[in-house]
């Protein structure tokens, strides 16, 4: 096992615009009103088991149904892509909202908003691309930072404001875009060697 800082910073970087858990704050918020109370390490614990279960098991998944990493890595790439618009752009493709003050910790907290189609095809896209122990490192950091900001949710808002958020959905925005392009070129080339 040789861990590469390198990648576990890219890939940390990645998850985390995916995740756009800072982005999420004010659903969060929103989500806090609605139920009054959040299981923020449940929520996170889930999120992350959900993401190292799929890191596993994704790749066999498509193999059953004859999909290489490549092609799906291209696929992922296009979400990202469309993540990223959605962030740059300040528009809404996709957003799952519902919820019930039962399941609110799971659903839609863990899944689909953290751990949902974005982060699950950026992460078989990684695996591509980075060491497996490198993308596991990435993705613990990250449930550690879904932990810390669903805790400090309301004081993160207050401290940064909406204005901030909305300056921060957009700098990772554009770096998502960034990487969606690298993902797809990269891949695409392996597809047509």
């Amino acid at each position: 096992m040789q861990l590469n800082f390198k990648e576990i910073f890219t890939a940390f970087m990645v998850l985390f615009a995916v995740i756009d858990i800072v982005g999420n704050i004010p659903i969060i918020i929103d989500l806090r009103k609605k139920v009054g109370h959040i299981q923020s390490g449940k929520a996170s614990i889930i999120a992350g088991v959900i993401m190292i279960i799929f890191l596993f098991v994704g790749q066999s998944l498509l193999s059953l149904i004859g999909v290489d990493v490549n092609s799906f890595a291209v696929a992922g790439a296009f979400v990202i892509f469309f993540i990223a618009l959605e962030m740059v752009l300040g528009i809404t493709l996709y957003k799952d909202d519902d919820g019930d003050s039962m399941t609110a910790s799971v659903f839609p907290l863990a899944f689909p908003l953290m751990a949902g189609p974005g982060t699950l095809t950026t992460l078989l896209s990684l695996r591509a691309e980075f060491a497996i122990e490198n993308i596991i490192v990435a993705v613990i950091s990250n449930v550690i930072v879904i932990f810390i900001v669903l805790k400090t949710s309301a004081r993160i808002e207050r401290l940064i404001g909406a204005n901030g958020i909305k300056i921060i959905r957009k700098i990772f925005g554009v770096i998502l875009l960034a990487i969606a392009v690298k993902l797809f070129a990269h891949n695409i080339k392996e597809l047509l060697a």
